[in-house]
């Protein structure tokens, strides 16, 4: 036999026994370790690459998240700030249809409505500005509402706007009648803003709770407007008048829209009133 053909024989015994040990299973736990091996390989190669690419595209994925995280924030203060615009439309719709609402129910007055604009700067006063003057008819001494009741009066009007004066101002005074006691008495405001019944007479019976309305005397304002309800009463026996506090009706540090009564002049009755004994 000559060298080429022993060369083929062994090669086939060698690859006959190879085959034989495989299919009698004893390559099982060498082909277990190796397998063991290669994946473990493989996974360390891939991290190594994951981090690597991490390390390169780490840097332009930050920007595009900041980028997009600030267009979001944009995106959210336009949100907000449309938000806020709607509650403002919302709640000065609530407020026309409550005070077109009131003046339906009240067809006895004229009335005219006014934006307030501006408020006086300073503690001791108490006043409003409002978007209407001489140029929309509005005159000294016209009353003052809203839907929930007396607001004050028009102190000074320009073209285009005036001064109201609000029931809360120290130089206000209203005269006013209690609907329960059916009695009169006399609102007057304060530097705190705090607005003080006086001038009760000892023999009526007032109750905290009771409402206060104006009486249409001394001619400043017209009758049956409420002004507020009584808080606390004080009653001395050596006093002449009992006195009490009242919660105004109107809520002065919301005003936003008011209405002017414009058919109602208001009269002077100074020089018809006696004068004081000397």
């Amino acid at each position: 036999m000559n060298s080429r053909s022993l060369q083929t024989t062994i090669i086939f015994l060698v690859i006959g026994g190879i085959l034989a040990l495989a299919f009698g299973g004893f390559f099982g736990p060498a082909s277990r370790q190796f397998s063991s091996v290669l994946v473990e390989f493989q996974t360390w190669v891939s991290s190594r690459y994951l981090g690597v690419q991490d390390f390169f595209t780490a840097p332009r994925d930050i920007v595009s998240l900041r980028t997009r995280n600030v267009e979001l924030e944009s995106q959210v203060s336009q949100l907000q700030a449309q938000v806020i615009e709607l509650q403002q439309r919302v709640n000065e719709t609530e407020i026309l249809a409550a005070l077109v609402d009131f003046s339906r129910s009240n067809p006895e007055s004229t009335y005219k409505a006014a934006a307030v604009i501006g408020r006086d700067p300073s503690p001791f006063l108490h006043y409003i500005i409002i978007n209407r003057g001489s140029n929309d008819d509005i005159r000294r001494g016209m009353p003052v509402v809203t839907n929930q009741g007396l607001v004050g009066r028009v102190d000074a009007v320009i073209a285009d706007a005036a001064r109201v004066q609000l029931i809360t101002d120290p130089a206000s005074a209203v005269n006013t009648y209690l609907q329960n006691a059916d009695t009169t008495a006399m609102a007057l405001g304060s530097v705190t803003g705090d607005v003080s019944l006086n001038m009760i007479s000892q023999d009526a019976i007032v109750q905290p709770g009771d409402l206060a309305l104006t009486s249409g005397l001394g001619g400043g304002y017209p009758a049956d407007i409420p002004i507020g309800q009584v808080i606390t009463l004080r009653s001395l026996e050596y006093e002449l008048f009992q006195l009490a506090t009242l919660q105004p009706a109107v809520d002065f540090t919301r005003l936003s829209i008011v209405l002017v009564i414009t058919n109602f002049r208001p009269v002077d009755i100074t020089p018809l009133e006696p004068l004081p004994l000397p």
